[in-house]
């Protein structure tokens, strides 16, 4: 399954002039934190002593959303809005620090000697909102309901199929919901059965899909479940206030029942949608907000700014080379060629202009480390290079295996005004370095272009993805035959194989099952399955009062438990 509703939602926005401000994050897409009011003041203590003391910075946060929260149902939430927020208010048995798995409800766990059975021992001091509390038997009740087909989730089937014993079969309706490998041992130790060792469960943990569910309060709300502040139940750090579906503005507030309050030091962060990056950086420029996204015609002027600053991401952004749609694009020649005929530097430098970093493989710089520390990225190398004249020969080479001197070939792309420049630039790159190429544009609404590519309706398409869970599997599983992302017709049996093993047998052998990933990612380059572009980052301006907002590698795009306000001078 795509992760279509997040991240091609991530994409269309990145390239639509929202580079900054709704690809990542909160506050219409930003990366850290944006607001008003200068509050670190100092004031006198008394006229009597005509001292002067520095008073306490008021612990509020001032940001801006992209858009509206579409839904805050952890086990229905796609889209990138309703995962942040989830992960403001809510917990699972761990949660990210700073690029690190921490206890969330979870205080410990273990693990079988065959790396199937789980079992958490859960903190006896969480409680919901409502005062309820937090036990195994929640998250049974929302692992289920995750994988029930009744509830219609799109993310349960996805983020647990293949990891939690019987999740496949329960969706399919083949076996009933109660055989799914899940059990409140007591109301404190959850039981967790794989369908094989999953080397990077500790991280799904963290995903929303994998929170707990209240199920006295969910029922007792019915329909209206998770469709306004009234229907949510928390038990994270902050609280949703002042919230329905169609709000335009909100608050997250401290929880004062979440069991680690104490280490929650923000006591307010209040939200407004804006939509446009110029806006968004009027509201900073005023002092309104305390962190602004720049699109990329922005950074020239603020990128002197003493407030700017850029955030790395990890996602990646290719061409899609539809092996299906065309017999030039079946020819491993031709796809070779195409993926080393544009120049990425000049698109990272002069398009995006945002700090996003040229792509050479198909696993992010800064993600995940090989077992002997070594940056995955580094390890492997720069795999796919922009290199002009090999593209040439490449090219030439499969238009005499095809039996063709010319070729026309259909680039399917979004329709905004920054995803038209790149895809202008694209198209041109083409045309100049592989003569006889003509490349039709075909530029669409971000839904139209979904659909599209669930019906392999495309011949190249300009495509994106973003991480799951902190492990290379996320992205190298996208190029398994037939596999339901793949939707381009690449089929390798080697490099299926050398998958299978990393999520099989060697899955509790993390030397080879990283040499399995290094290997199958130099097919992917052999073979060009995609064309690397770009992996993105996103450019900001953000208050040096705001401290400690961690940015994740993935989920929730900002982790605020940990953030505060800091004195300025």
């Amino acid at each position: 399954m795509k992760l279509k509703k997040v991240w091609f939602l991530a994409l269309a926005l990145m390239l639509g002039l929202f580079l900054a401000a709704c690809s990542g994050g909160d506050d219409g897409g930003d990366t850290s934190s944006e607001g008003g009011d200068d509050t670190s003041t100092e004031e006198n203590s008394g006229e009597e002593t005509g001292e002067e003391e520095a008073s306490e910075p008021e612990q509020v946060l001032n940001l801006i959303n992209g858009d509206t929260i579409p839904s805050m149902d952890a086990s229905m939430v796609t889209d990138e809005y309703g995962i942040k927020f989830l992960g403001a208010t809510m917990e699972g048995l761990y949660r990210m620090k700073d690029g690190e798995v921490v206890p969330g409800i979870a205080t410990d766990h273990k693990v079988g000697e065959d790396g199937l059975t789980w079992t958490f021992t859960l903190r006896e001091d969480a409680k919901w909102s409502n005062g309820d509390p937090v036990t195994a038997h929640d998250f049974v009740y929302s692992w289920k309901r995750a994988v029930n087909p009744d509830t219609g989730s799109e993310y349960g089937p996805y983020m647990m199929g293949g990891v939690i014993k019987n999740a496949t079969a329960v969706n399919a309706g083949d076996v009933p919901v109660e055989e799914l490998g899940v059990k409140a041992i007591d109301d404190y130790t959850f039981e967790v059965t794989l369908e094989s060792p999953v080397p990077y469960f500790e991280s799904l943990t963290t995903f929303a899909t994998y929170y707990p569910l209240n199920q006295k309060f969910v029922e007792a709300q019915g329909d209206k479940y998770a469709t306004s502040t009234d229907t949510l139940v928390f038990n994270g750090p902050f609280t949703l206030d002042n919230w329905e579906s169609t709000s335009s503005s909100w608050e997250l507030n401290k929880n004062a029942d979440y069991w680690d309050a104490e280490t929650v030091k923000l006591e307010k962060l209040t939200y407004e949608v804006v939509k446009d990056p110029q806006t968004a950086v009027d509201l900073y420029e005023s002092g309104e907000i305390d962190r602004a996204g720049l699109s990329s015609d922005l950074v020239d002027q603020y990128a002197t700014h003493d407030d700017y600053r850029v955030v790395p991401e990890t996602s990646l952004f290719y061409l899609k080379l539809n092996q299906t749609g065309s017999e030039a694009l079946a020819n491993v020649n031709v796809r070779k060629a195409i993926s080393k005929a544009f120049d990425k530097e000049a698109l990272v430098n002069e398009i995006l202009n945002n700090g996003s970093l040229v792509s050479t493989g198909f696993v992010p710089k800064d993600f995940v480390q090989t077992p002997s520390g070594e940056d995955f990225r580094e390890a492997s190398g720069d795999l796919v290079t922009y290199d002009k004249e090999e593209a040439k020969k490449l090219w030439e080479k499969g238009l005499e295996e095809i039996g063709k001197d010319s070729v026309t070939l259909e680039f399917l792309a979004g329709d905004s005004e920054t995803a038209k420049t790149m895809n202008e630039y694209l198209a041109n790159q083409l045309e100049t370095n592989l003569p006889g190429l003509t490349i039709e544009l075909k530029q669409v609404p971000f839904e139209q272009r979904l659909d599209l590519d669930t019906n392999m309706d495309y011949q190249i398409q300009f495509s994106g993805w973003g991480p799951d869970y902190l492990d290379p599997y996320t992205f190298l599983n996208l190029w398994i035959t037939d596999g339901g992302n793949n939707k381009m017709g690449f089929s390798n049996e080697k490099y299926d194989k050398l998958l299978e093993e990393t999520a099989t047998t060697l899955a509790q052998d993390p030397e080879a099952r990283y040499a399995n990933f290094l290997e199958a990612e130099k097919i992917l380059a052999e073979q060009a399955a995609v064309a690397p572009i770009y992996q993105s980052a996103m450019a900001q301006l953000v208050r040096p009062k705001v401290q400690d907002v961690y940015v994740n590698a993935f989920g929730p795009t900002y982790e605020y438990k940990w953030a505060s306000v800091g004195a300025t001078e």
